[in-house]
Formats: C-alpha cells, sequence, structure tokens
C-alpha cells in the first residue's frame, strides 16, 4: 500500500485498547492499522502514545465583535498548540450567533482555523421556534441556552421560554445553568475587591436548582440536553440519576482549582461561571467522575485581556483561558493516578462523538478522519507564557509543573502542530455529524 501519511513506532490507542502499530493515511483518512507500505511522509512516534483526535466541545473564541481578547484564528492556534483538533465554539459573540446569518459568517471567518470547528446556536426568546431549521445548520453544534447570565446578553431563564426552545428542535441542546432568579436576588453577597465572594454570589443552590428545573424541563418535552461545566457533587449525582435524558461535561479548571488557594493567589483571574469553588466541591467532582457520571470534559475556554481581568471585583469579567492546558492537565492528572488514560481518551474525544454524534471522529479506526493527539506521556515541563498561543496572554496555569505533554497534532491528515512548532498552514473544515441526530 501507498500511504500520504504514515506514522510508525508509536503506541496506538485503538477501542480495544492500546497495541503497537503504524497508521496509514491517505485523503484525509485512517486507510490502514499495522500494514505495511510506503508513504510520501513518515513520521517516528517512537516513545510517544497516539491519542484519537481531542475533541473540545466548550470554547468561546470571541469573533465578531470581541477579537481584542481572541479570534477564531488565534484560539484555534491555542488549540492545536495543546494537542485539541476540533472545537465546538459558543455563541455569546457580538453580534451573538443566533441566526442563519450569523452562522454563515462564522463558517466564512473560520475558513483561518487551524483545527476543525462547529459553532452553536444561541437560544434566544426570539429565535425559539426556528431553532428547529436553525441547529440543522451544516457547521453547526446545536442549540446553547444560558439560563444564568454571564458574559454576553445571551439568556432565557423563565421555564415557559425554555419549554418552548427544547420543543423546537431533535437535536441535544447544551445547559448553562445557573439560576438567574436565584442570582439577581443575591447580588449583595458580592464584596466589592473581593473575588472569593464570587462563589458566594452564585452559589451551589443557584447551579442546582438550575439543574433541577431544566431536568423536569426535558422530561416532559423528550428531549436530550447536555448540562456544561458542572460544579457542584450534587448536581452530579443528580444527573447520574436521568442518564436517559442528560449527559454532562466538566472542566480541568474545576478538577484542578481549589478556591481556598485560588482566589488568594490568582483573585480575579480564578474569577469564572460558574465559579471556582471549595477544595471539597473539586473532590467531589473527582469521586463522580470515577464513578463514571460525566460524558465529556470542555476547557470552557473564556479569554478577556490583562487589562480587563485587572478590574476590581465585581466589575471584573468572568472566564480564564483553558483550551491550550485542557489536555495537559489532564495528562498530569492521570500521571498522578487521579484518572486513567482510557478514561481520559473517552471523556475528550470518545464521550463527544458518542453524545453528539459526529460523524467519523473520536476514535482510532479505518474510515474515520486522520485525527490524531501524539503525546509523550513521561514528559516534565513547566507552563510558560512564552509557550501561550491565545490573544488574552495568560493563564491561570502558568508556572506549574506538568507531566505529559502534547507533541503532535494532526487534523485530517494535516500536521498542525509538531513539537512545539505550527504546521505550515491552517486546515480546519467544519464537522460533520451523522444524520442520525437530527431526529
Amino acid at each position: 500500500m501507498s500511504f500520504d501519511l504514515k506514522l510508525v513506532g508509536g503506541t496506538v490507542h485503538l477501542p480495544g485498547g492500546p497495541i503497537q502499530a503504524d497508521v496509514g493515511i491517505s485523503g484525509g483518512r485512517i486507510v490502514a492499522i499495522g500494514a505495511p507500505g510506503d508513504a510520501g511522509r513518515t513520521i517516528d512516534c517512537t516513545g510517544l502514545d497516539i491519542l484519537p483526535g481531542v475533541i473540545d466541545t466548550q470554547v468561546h473564541f470571541r469573533e465578531p465583535g470581541l477579537v481584542h481578547k481572541e479570534d477564531l484564528e488565534s484560539g484555534s492556534r491555542a488549540a492545536v498548540m495543546g494537542g485539541v483538533t476540533a472545537v465546538f465554539e459558543m455563541p455569546n459573540t457580538k453580534p451573538n450567533t443566533d441566526s442563519e446569518a450569523a452562522i454563515a459568517d462564522k463558517l466564512a471567518r473560520a475558513k483561518r482555523m487551524w483545527c476543525d470547528h462547529a459553532f452553536y446556536v444561541g437560544a434566544t426568546s426570539a429565535n425559539a421556534d426556528s431553532l428547529a431549521e436553525l441547529e440543522r445548520l451544516p457547521g453547526t453544534a446545536g442549540v446553547k441556552i444560558f439560563m444564568g447570565a454571564s458574559t454576553g446578553d445571551l439568556l432565557v431563564s423563565e421555564d415557559s421560554e425554555l419549554a418552548r426552545v427544547l420543543a423546537s428542535g431533535h437535536r441535544r441542546v447544551a445547559i448553562h445553568a445557573e439560576d438567574e432568579a436565584r442570582m439577581q436576588a443575591r447580588l449583595d453577597h458580592r464584596i466589592t475587591g473581593d473575588a472569593s465572594s464570587h462563589p458566594v454570589w452564585r452559589d451551589d443552590t443557584s447551579a442546582l436548582l438550575a439543574t433541577q428545573r431544566i431536568l423536569t424541563l426535558a422530561q416532559a418535552a423528550r428531549r436530550r440536553i447536555h448540562v456544561l461545566h458542572v460544579t457542584t457533587p450534587a448536581e452530579l449525582e443528580l444527573l447520574g440519576q436521568h442518564k436517559d435524558v442528560a449527559s454532562c461535561e466538566v472542566t480541568p479548571q474545576h478538577l484542578t482549582l481549589a478556591g481556598e488557594e485560588a482566589y488568594p493567589r490568582l483573585g480575579t483571574y480564578a474569577q469564572m461561571n460558574p465559579p471556582i469553588r471549595s477544595g471539597a466541591h473539586r473532590d467531589g467532582l473527582w469521586y463522580w467522575l470515577n464513578q463514571g457520571v460525566p460524558d465529556v470534559i470542555g476547557s470552557d475556554h473564556a479569554p478577556h485581556t490583562v487589562e480587563e481581568k485587572a478590574k476590581a471585583y465585581p466589575d471584573s469579567p468572568s472566564g480564564m483561558p483553558g483550551v491550550q492546558t485542557l489536555l495537559p492537565l489532564l495528562l498530569t492528572h492521570v500521571a498522578a493516578g487521579r484518572m486513567t488514560l482510557q478514561r481520559l481518551i473517552e471523556l475528550t474525544s470518545a464521550g463527544a462523538q458518542r453524545i453528539f454524534n459526529i460523524t467519523g471522529k473520536g476514535r482510532i479506526v479505518v474510515g474515520y478522519d486522520a485525527d490524531f493527539t501524539i503525546v509523550d506521556l513521561a514528559k516534565k515541563w513547566t507552563v510558560d507564557e512564552s509557550w501561550l498561543q491565545s490573544r488574552s496572554g495568560w493563564s491561570p496555569f502558568t508556572g506549574m509543573e506538568m507531566t505529559g505533554k502534547p507533541i503532535g497534532t494532526i487534523v485530517r491528515g494535516h500536521v498542525a502542530m509538531w513539537d512545539g512548532e505550527l504546521g505550515e498552514a491552517a486546515a480546519g473544515a467544519p464537522i460533520r455529524f451523522d444524520a442520525v441526530e437530527y431526529g
């Protein structure tokens, strides 16, 4: 056989487990595993692990309208530098991504992206009845609901409006679950200049109430939902009892940071929605992760500039960059024995393919897209600002020692990154979804 590209000498993580085998790639697809043959280019992966391409199903790349923080090119550059081959990008831009024209505009802009991509449509009261059509647009990841206000002005907080959104369409709906009424009633819990009051204001109950409400509405509508960035063990326990209708996500930030340490050290740089909570919350998330409840890990990459984050709380914006550090943090947790590499693969590639019915991604099998994240599991290194690609220019994890590093990012046979150097050209394309996803 003859291939366009061949990966040789690495440990390849197939659905059935790891094997030593060469992988042949042609036309952007995997065409052979373990078969001999020549190739136009051969990459030596000796001593490295070849994982399915990492899919980050929650990023905010801020384009259009907020490109001083990030844009589709810089955000996707950060993604591939961190080993991420595909992203779902969120709709709270300026203008919001809430119409066919807005989706078309993003897809046109996305021709500069280094990784594959799909875009969420933001749910509003105005577009609720047309979401069934909007969610079917090519390059669309589905519908996103903000039950609680966050960055931007997308908000659907009343049960009657939420029911309208859930009644329109078939695809899984992504949910930011914080209870807006409770948060409005608790505004006086914010302490000026003290970011550690952020999780007091946006408390556990605001998260649990919203999750309880959306589960009830989803069951009534017989509509699948996906609860994003879950921060409380009580929510994960509840979601584990409703797998028939709900999937869910946790983030590396909430699995790594604890409020007792993060707020004194980082101040407003630790501020995000839902908040970084206590060490007990973090430990509870790990408990339920190892019980199998979360389906995916997403970065919730939500960059703001240093100047914006330096404002005194609560005038400081919520959110932190994370797409580039998602995989290094998780590899470090694997090295520490908190999770297995098999579970990491499920949470960063296979899980996303399963719950969102992504076509041809998430596994290393013949016929699938040639998306690979190639890692050195033993590499010890320290996060430095010079490595970061996000336009925001900072990370809450700068200075942290990691164990395990992404060495290569291959997107449909294109080498997007190798050993810290970007490829020759951006080659991202829209993600495709199985027909069954549309009901």
